[in-house]
């Protein structure tokens, strides 16, 4: 039996390789039309009795591929490496005024740095003042706020006489900081222009002492008003009399000058100097 087995194996072999080149043919083929059975509705597949025949097979039809969509009349193409400029109109720009600000607020001021909550101010370090009210230090300049700077050329006039009370005030006010480190309400870091800040020696308000004593005027509208009022009451300071002279000792007398050198050490004798004596050589 094994015989006939591989003599009908071996008559196989040359019909499937037949089969095969015809399958490929065909999936070759460029044609991209679909065979579908489409069964007619109206036909009764089921055989009407006494009917000996066989229902017939349904027609079929070849649907072909549906065609692209047609491109719309105001569609272009795009090109994903070229930007194209917009399509300007043909007549020129004009440049128009800007709007108007909506309301104030977009007038606003952007707010100030906030300090933060622990922060007690800057300590100026061997400070120095170039007028009464006016601090320098550490690379910055600060007028003491609430009051108005005296300014060292300033003069004022009490009973008719005039008197540098300019320079007095400033004298006074470096009398009282004495090198002491001034704490102000200054940035840490900053700009270096002139900054009016409230300024204190430990728990003396710098501006407080400058109007109480009459070294500086109260600005107008500030919190020293009414001290400054008292202080001119009371003639103090700028607003007293001209500091009395009396009890500074005068200048002391001119001393009369020194005897003037001879121009030689040598003995002039009838105009003629004398050759120094020579000293005798020893033996």
């Amino acid at each position: 039996m094994r015989l006939p087995h591989l003599v009908l194996a071996v008559l196989m072999i040359p019909v499937m390789a037949a089969l095969v080149v015809a399958g490929g043919r065909a999936l070759k083929s460029g044609e991209a039309t679909v065979a579908v059975e489409q069964i007619d509705p109206s036909a009764d597949t089921v055989s009407q009795p006494g009917t000996d025949g066989v229902p017939e097979e349904p027609a079929t039809s070849a649907i072909a591929a549906p065609p692209p969509p047609a491109a719309s009349p105001h569609s272009r193409a795009i090109d994903p490496q070229v930007v194209a400029p917009p399509e300007l109109p043909s007549k020129e720009l004009e440049r128009v005024e800007p709007r108007a600000p909506l309301s104030k607020l977009a007038l606003a001021m952007p707010p100030k740095p906030k300090m933060p909550d622990d922060w007690k101010g800057t300590k100026l370090f061997q400070p120095v003042a170039p007028a009464a009210g006016l601090i320098e230090a550490k690379g910055y300049s600060v007028a003491v706020s609430g009051v108005d700077i005296v300014g060292q050329d300033e003069t004022c006039t009490s009973d008719g006489k005039s008197w540098p009370c300019g320079v007095r005030a400033r004298t006074a006010f470096r009398a009282f900081l004495r090198g002491r480190a001034v704490v102000c309400a200054v940035p840490p870091e900053g700009g270096r222009d002139l900054i009016a800040a409230d300024c204190r020696i430990g728990k003396q308000d710098v501006g407080r002492w400058l109007v109480e004593n009459g070294w500086a005027r109260a600005a107008k509208g500030g919190p020293y008003v009414e001290v400054g009022e008292k202080a001119r009451s009371e003639r103090k300071g700028i607003f007293g009399s001209a500091p009395s002279l009396s009890g500074v000792p005068s200048m002391p007398a001119a001393r009369a000058p020194a005897p003037q050198a001879p121009g030689s050490i040598l003995e002039e004798v009838g105009g003629i100097l004398k050759p120094a004596d020579q000293p005798t050589p020893s033996e």
